[in-house]
């Protein structure tokens, strides 16, 4: 049965975008943040085309046009059918739910001053045993904060921004929205962005925002506090990232975990090629043990490469993506080398994510398909080692989910995910997606080993 179902999974298949970056659909000049986008163009009539959302995008407030509104709203249906969640080790290892998730937003511009607003109600129908903090918060606040932009130079720009947001840095390996689960991750903080031509020097220091069981009560993580800095060059990204828990478990060992990371990216196009690396160090202290980065004993390496074929049949789109993140060796050597994501991106490595990026080695082929008719299909394979052997498998938001036991296989396991996705209207698509997880060595010396099936059925609409 096991081998039937991963053969099944070539054959069916879910959003494209899902597939390869394990992300929700983006409509054209819309973002996940939905804080970055800039309609203020549309005060000029030459620049508007006549579409009927424009009218919601810039909403003029004084005949002088210093100020004005833009508003906009997703509304998103995504049922999910899972089979064996945790290879069936799950409290409940088979389930089928569906998430419903609405995000209006309002953002007010009057001079340099900006108020963003976007209350979320986002539920989980059917779920068992229980819905999670990334299934369902009720009605609440996710983003709500207020900036002020300084024009410094012809070229410089300084924005001063506090309250509730969430963050997007680089391609979301450390930092990231969380958008692909029903709720999204918000941090309550402040931030400064330093503009001057194609180069950005962000500021922030912020704690995440924990969801609450009930509506309206969303509060800052006591335990949990993330500053950095991050300069954003062309082709050229560098950062560093400060992270305290007070409350943090590694290994079955409990104490307060300091890190800071230092980070580098790579990323660009040419002709038909593209491509994107990024290496990550952290160092500090866990429980009185050292995470010492210069013994590159935590530490990450994610790079992907990939090429476009435009004139082929179908416009084909290849991407190859290959993952190392450091595990803990020996959890009685005194250091602990198990690398910690932060705030990664939801639905890391695919629809079906059951590992997260630790102590990992991954493998991660995928082409796209373009069948016309704004209908795409795409195809991934995914395959999981753990770096350590003294380490376990962890979940995406860092909880072991597996102990190393006395197993000595390194192979979690390997993976399909197969994609179908139609752009109905500029407003609306509509995806399905089918994936199965294989277990490998190391799952079945650990414990229950069937493999994990997933089907998903999304309906997204967002002006």
């Amino acid at each position: 049965m096991a081998d039937r179902i991963f053969a099944l999974a070539l054959l069916l298949g879910g959003t494209p975008v899902a597939a390869q970056t394990g992300e929700a659909w983006r409509a054209p000049t819309l973002t996940n943040t939905r804080y970055d986008e800039d309609w203020s163009k549309l005060a000029d009539p030459a620049a508007r085309n006549g579409r009927w959302s424009e009218g919601f995008k810039y909403i003029p407030l004084d005949a002088d046009g210093d100020a004005w509104l833009t508003t906009g709203i997703e509304l998103r249906l995504r049922s999910e059918s899972n089979r064996n969640a945790l290879w069936g080790g799950a409290e409940a290892p088979g389930d089928s739910y569906l998430w419903v998730r609405a995000l209006p937003y309002a953002d007010l511009h009057v001079g340099a001053v900006r108020a963003f607003v976007q209350p979320i109600a986002a539920y989980a129908v059917g779920m068992a045993p229980a819905a999670g903090p990334i299934d369902q918060s009720r009605v609440d606040l996710l983003q709500g904060f207020g900036e002020v932009e300084l024009q410094l130079s012809d070229d410089t720009r300084l924005s001063l921004r506090a309250g509730r947001q969430m963050l997007s840095l680089g391609t979301e390996r450390l930092i990231g929205t969380r958008y692909g689960p029903n709720v999204p991750l918000a941090f309550d903080g402040a931030r400064a962005d330093l503009a001057r031509g194609p180069a950005k020097l962000s500021l922030f220091a912020a704690r995440p925002v924990r969801p609450g069981a009930g509506s309206f009560d969303d509060g800052s993580s006591p335990t949990k506090t993330l500053w950095g800095a991050y300069a954003a060059l062309p082709g050229l990204d560098l950062y560093y990232l400060g992270y305290r828990n007070r409350d943090a478990r590694f290994g079955g060992v409990e104490g307060e975990e300091l890190r800071h990371g230092l980070g580098l990216r790579s990323h660009g196009d040419a002709g038909d090629w593209h491509w994107n690396v990024e290496a990550v160090a952290q160092f500090g202290r866990f429980a009185g043990r050292t995470i010492r980065a210069q013994k590159i004993r935590t530490w990450t390496l994610g790079s992907e490469v990939g090429r476009h074929f435009p004139k082929a049949p179908f416009a084909p789109h290849a991407v190859m993506r290959f993952n190392i993140v450091s595990g803990d060796r020996d959890p009685a050597d005194g250091t602990l080398g198990t690398f910690n994501a932060l705030f990664p991106k939801g639905k890391y490595f695919g629809e079906l994510s059951p590992v997260g990026p630790y102590n990992i080695v991954n493998l991660n082929p995928s082409v796209s398909l373009d069948l016309g008719g704004n209908v795409s299909f795409a195809i991934a394979g995914m395959a999981y080692w753990r770096h350590a052997r003294g380490d376990g498998v962890y979940d995406i938001p860092g909880n072991l989910i597996r102990a190393p036991g006395t197993a000595r296989s390194r192979f979690i396991g390997k993976e399909i995910e197969a994609a179908l996705s139609w752009q109905a209207t500029p407003e609306l698509e509509l995806s399905t997606s089918l994936s199965a997880f294989q277990p490998g060595g190391f799952i079945r010396q650990t414990g229950p080993a069937r493999t994990i099936g997933l089907f998903g059925l999304e309906a997204n609409f967002r002006i």
